[in-house]
């Protein structure tokens, strides 16, 4: 250093950033034959307390040839930067945040706009969120030594709403009874045991397929489907639906089904009107107003007594009872009522018997060949064609021999239990009209003229009618 002797750091000057995460250095008051050496350097970066994350390979550049490092400053030191903590978070099972409705897609690249609401069902006991923790920072380090200090992440907590519970560690969120998870006001998670509709079920909201008890306040319009692990309960009326509940099924406004309606129940179905619907309940129907053309098989019951109480057209078959004010009409509509059977052991004879004429009329057949065939084998004409045929024509007429006996046994065992039809019976409080035909167990009686005021049920082998006190 040749210059009138002035300390070093009257040419170089040493900066420090506000974050103290870098160190620049400045050459300036110099001439071209200023030179300074890397040991220099060094003393100088010192006497500035700068100790950590110096580059001495720039600062030997420097000492090389401060020449091109005037008037600019040089980055010499570099910190460590502090690392906060990631926040912790929560995670739930479902998401909530898509609000829009969309159609579901399907396989095929087809759009089923029925498709457009998602309902977040859950089990009791099922995980519905968990929770990850937060994370410590990492401090970082001055490039004048100091510990540059970091936040730690804030943690997250559940929200917990109504029918939820934390596990002790308060690490999982899970539902204390079925139902539908709901994210309402304040981000509390909650449980729901019931899904309100309210309004119709329409292209806005879409099939409803729910784990618990469903309340529709409006109508359901044609071709959408309702399902419930729980109830179904309807202010208004049900149009050319689908309902389906584990539980039972109330309609207020009725069903006018135009033959498309479908309305099955694990208990009980209680409607004021039903017109061209098909119904299948496990328990009781019970009809305030009128059962018009339409398929009714009730496992215990079919009462419509109320005002009007008017059963006219189609079937209806109950286990036990069918109780109407009226049936039929003064038109001789043909009207059926059975009763005294499960509906669907009813059904099932019907089916095995249709099964057991198709197999009569195919048994018939395979002998006709089989007598063509033993007679070409008689005359010592049978050709390897022809035997392979014979062969495979006796193992069918085996077949078939077997399953007509499995048949047969199955209808004995249902005629038996339509024999045991005494508690059986058909109220009708006003009238019963022509056209009519009432079967109780395995009888049946044709109702000709108009009759008032009577019960039908089975006695020693007939259907007999009594008065109504």
């Amino acid at each position: 250093m040749s210059e009138g002797n002035m300390p070093l750091d009257f040419f170089i000057s040493i900066t420090v950033s506000d974050d103290k995460l870098s160190a620049h250095l400045l050459i300036s008051n110099t001439e071209d034959t200023f030179k300074v050496s890397i040991g220099q350097l060094l003393d100088l970066v010192q006497k500035n307390r700068i100790i950590h994350g110096v580059n001495q390979v720039v600062l030997a550049e420097i000492a090389a040839n401060p020449k091109s490092f005037s008037l600019k400053k040089t980055l010499i030191a570099t910190g460590t930067k502090q690392v906060d903590g990631q926040n912790g978070y929560i995670k739930l099972s479902f998401d909530f945040d898509d609000n829009e409705k969309k159609p579901l897609e399907l396989e095929d690249g087809r759009v089923n706009y029925k498709e457009v609401v998602s309902i977040h069902n859950v089990r009791k006991g099922q995980l519905i969120g968990q929770r990850f923790l937060a994370t410590a920072g990492t401090p970082g380090r001055a490039v004048t030594g100091e510990t540059l200090f970091s936040k730690s992440g804030k943690e997250a907590r559940f929200k917990v709403g109504k029918n939820v519970v934390t596990d002790a560690e308060q690490m999982g969120l899970y539902a204390t009874i079925d139902g539908m998870v709901v994210r309402t006001d304040r981000d509390k998670i909650n449980v729901f045991p019931v899904y309100e509709i309210n309004g119709d079920v329409d292209y806005n909201i879409g099939n409803i397929d729910f784990i618990g008890t469903v309340v529709v306040r409006g109508n359901v319009l044609p071709g959408f489907k309702i399902r419930a692990a729980g109830d179904i309960r309807v202010t208004g009326g049900v149009e050319a639906a689908e309902l389906e509940a584990e539980g039972s099924i109330e309609i207020s406004a009725g069903i006018v089904g135009q033959n498309k309606a479908l309305i099955k129940a694990g208990k009980n179905v209680k409607s004021s009107f039903i017109q061209d619907a098909t119904i299948e309940v496990s328990g009781d129907l019970n009809v305030s107003q009128s059962i018009m053309h339409s398929t009714v098989r009730a496992g215990r019951s079919v009462n419509c007594v109320g005002a009007k109480g008017l059963i006219v057209g189609g079937t209806i078959q109950a286990g036990e009872r069918v109780a109407a004010r009226t049936i039929g009409n003064s038109m001789s509509t043909a009207t059926v009522i059975e009763v005294g059977v499960l509906p669907e052991l009813r059904n099932e004879m019907i089916q095995l018997r249709n099964q057991l004429r198709t197999l009569s009329e195919n048994m018939e057949k395979t002998s006709k060949a089989l007598t063509l065939l033993d007679q070409l084998a008689a005359a010592g004409q049978l050709s390897p064609d022809k035997l392979a045929m014979r062969i495979k024509l006796n193992n069918t007429k085996k077949q078939s021999v077997d399953e007509q006996v499995s048949i047969k046994e199955r209808i004995l065992e249902i005629e038996k239990s339509l024999e045991d039809s005494e508690n059986a019976k058909v109220q009708v409080i006003s009238t019963i009209y022509g056209g009519t035909k009432i079967v109780i167990g395995r009888y049946t009686k044709f109702i000709k003229d108009p009759t008032n005021r009577m019960t039908f049920r089975l006695s020693e082998g007939d259907i007999v009618m009594s008065a109504n006190v």
